[in-house]
C-alpha cells in the first residue's frame, strides 16, 4: 500500500497553497506539499521531509485530519473575454467541515487572483445552505444578491457574493 500525506500550513488564519509550473497540463493548479512516505519513514517525518523539499522551510504537525481520503476540492473558474473575471468552487467532506480549511485557502487564492489582475472573484453559494455562506464570509466574499433562480449551473435558489478582501 502507498500512503500519501500533504500539508496544510496554517498561521494567523491564513493557509499555504503552492501554485504548480509543471508538468504543462497542471501549471497555474493550486496544490498544498506533500508526498508518498517512504518505507521506514513515519507520515508526520515524510510529511516534515515534504515541506523541506518543495518548499524549503521547516514546518511541525500539530494536527492530522481524521481519515485517509482527500478533504475536498477548491478550484478556480474564469470568463473568457476581458476583463478577467470569474469564480471559486470549494467543497468539504463532512469530517473536515468546520475546520476554517476552506475559508482560509479559499481567501488565499481569491486574493491571489485579484492581484494578478482579475477584476472581480465570486462566489454562488445555494441560499439554504447558511453554513457555506458563513464560511464564504470568514473568506472576504460579501453578499451582493440573494433569490437568483435555479439555472444550468443551479438546482435551487442561490446567493452572490463577492470577494472584498
Amino acid at each position: 500500500m502507498i500512503v500519501i500525506v500533504g500539508a496544510a500550513l496554517v498561521r494567523d488564519g491564513r493557509l499555504l497553497a503552492a501554485r504548480r509550473t509543471t508538468p504543462r497540463e497542471a501549471a497555474g493548479r493550486w496544490e498544498f506539499p506533500g508526498g508518498k512516505v517512504d518505507p521506514g519513514e513515519t507520515a508526520d517525518a515524510a510529511v516534515m521531509r515534504e515541506v523541506a523539499e518543495e518548499l524549503g522551510c521547516e514546518a511541525r504537525v500539530e494536527q492530522w485530519l481524521d481519515g485517509g481520503e482527500p478533504v475536498g476540492l477548491l478550484q478556480s473558474w474564469w470568463e473568457p473575454d476581458p476583463p478577467r473575471r470569474g469564480g471559486i468552487d470549494g467543497f468539504l467532506i463532512p469530517s473536515a467541515r468546520g475546520r476554517g480549511v476552506m475559508p482560509a485557502i479559499a481567501r488565499q487564492l481569491a486574493a491571489d487572483l485579484r492581484a494578478q489582475g482579475w477584476a472581480e472573484v465570486t462566489v454562488d453559494p445555494y441560499e439554504w445552505n447558511e453554513r457555506a455562506i458563513r464560511g464564504w464570509e470568514k473568506a472576504g466574499f460579501v453578499e451582493v444578491s440573494r433569490g437568483h433562480a435555479p439555472d444550468e449551473d443551479h438546482s435551487a435558489e442561490w446567493v452572490l457574493m463577492r470577494f472584498s478582501g
